[in-house]
């Protein structure tokens, strides 16, 4: 006998809703810019974080939904999840640093 086959219409809608709201929050920010989060937060703004921080959020949940991550062992899942989110990790400070330093040598060079 096979398998029966399921359908994953409601999952599909979940995954879109909660994506759409991730998305939604984020483009409101980008728009509205509210002027307490253009402090400076650790290497920049805390407006910066918080999409660094949503867009890992939405990258993750598209693993998990979209690659069937869900339905895996835990020590595959952790070794994927893991790994890209040491990655992008190391990523962000690398390009934070290096922002940094760009920022602070050409400053008077270049009018930002």
């Amino acid at each position: 006998m096979g398998h029966a086959h399921e359908s994953n219409t409601k999952r599909i809608w979940v995954v879109l809703a909660i994506l759409t709201i991730v998305t939604t929050v984020e483009v409101a920010l980008g728009i509205v810019k509210p002027s307490g989060l253009h402090l400076h937060g650790w290497g920049t703004s805390w407006l910066n974080w918080i999409f660094i921080i949503l867009t890992i959020v939405k990258a993750y949940y598209i693993a998990w939904a979209f690659m069937h991550l869900e339905g895996e062992k835990p020590w595959f899942r952790r070794a994927i999840v893991w790994t890209a989110v040491f990655l992008i990790c190391y990523l962000v400070t690398l390009v934070l640093i290096e922002g940094g330093y760009l920022y602070d040598t050409l400053a008077p060079l270049v009018k930002w």
